[in-house]
């Protein structure tokens, strides 16, 4: 019988409902009830069992599961609370209920992806698994060589160095940045912490995956994309352990592989996924 036991944010997952973390603040804010009865964090759920959210009965989801790559516009939230104005389920008005993993600023716009896949989102979240999220980004006066070695090698905000990533000078006041982590606003707050500010930011890759669609649209996923996508991730820890950011010296920071190579050229240093054949 126990291995027939899920853990109820794993269920509310799988349902298609939201993801894990999601699923996390409804049982925390009593939205989600257990045979009628509001269950605590790490409740195991039985087949038999009924799992309500607001009074509505979940199902097991037996439709197939959807990855989308959607081009986020600047004033979107990512958010599934559909209270709130301009939130990006509305925008989309997909068919069938999905959800974005992870989040973009309502001041930034592009990649992003949509699911109904609860499992995938902790995959590709977590802090610890080094998956590249690359962006271009505008700030407000020139940037100098020293901007761009300071935020290649770590800038100290939340109360941690970021990691050690990969930055390309493309004009005057544009950048190229790939990161590994996703702390709250950082590409924000490493600029600001050197007297920058961000005037815009896209996000123009997540993994493999490229930005190839409008502002505004989006696309399914190729069965290429996505089993490179799963073989990707596929090592990535799915401990809650996991989730959580490493503070780190900076001293250990700069023993990581992502210590810039000044012996090659920017544009080497910016390997690139394999383009979809």
């Amino acid at each position: 019988m126990e291995e027939n036991l899920k853990r109820l944010n794993k269920f509310i997952s799988e349902t298609g409902y939201c993801s894990r973390r999601e699923a996390d603040k409804l049982i925390e804010q009593g939205k989600v009830t257990l045979n009628g009865v509001v269950p605590e964090m790490g409740t195991k759920v039985a087949p038999s069992d009924e799992v309500r959210i607001d009074g509505k009965l979940l199902r097991e989801n037996n439709k197939k599961h959807l990855y989308l790559a959607f081009n986020k516009p600047v004033g979107i939230e990512c958010t599934t609370n559909l209270d709130v104005p301009n939130n990006i389920v509305d925008y989309i008005n997909y068919p069938e209920r999905i959800f974005p993993i992870g989040r973009l600023d309502k001041a930034s716009e592009g990649l992003i992806f949509m699911t109904n896949d609860g499992d995938i989102v902790n995959k590709i979240l977590r802090a610890r698994n080094n998956h590249e999220k690359e962006y271009i980004v505008t700030v407000n006066r020139p940037i100098t060589d020293r901007f761009i070695e300071k935020m290649g090698n770590g800038i100290p905000i939340l109360d941690t160095i970021t990691r050690e990533c990969k930055v390309e000078q493309i004009s005057k006041y544009v950048f190229r940045i790939i990161l590994t982590q996703g702390l709250n606003r950082q590409i924000r707050r490493m600029c600001e912490y050197l007297d920058y500010e961000v005037t815009a930011l896209k996000r123009t890759r997540i993994i493999n995956i490229s930005l190839d669609v409008p502002v505004g649209r989006y696309r399914a996923l190729t069965n290429e994309e996505f089993t490179q996508l799963n073989q990707l991730i596929e090592p990535s820890s799915k401990t809650e352990e996991a989730s959580l950011p490493k503070i780190v010296s900076k001293t250990t920071q700069n023993k990581t592989p992502w210590r810039k190579d000044t012996t090659t050229n920017a544009t080497k240093s910016f390997g690139r996924p394999s383009p979809r054949k």
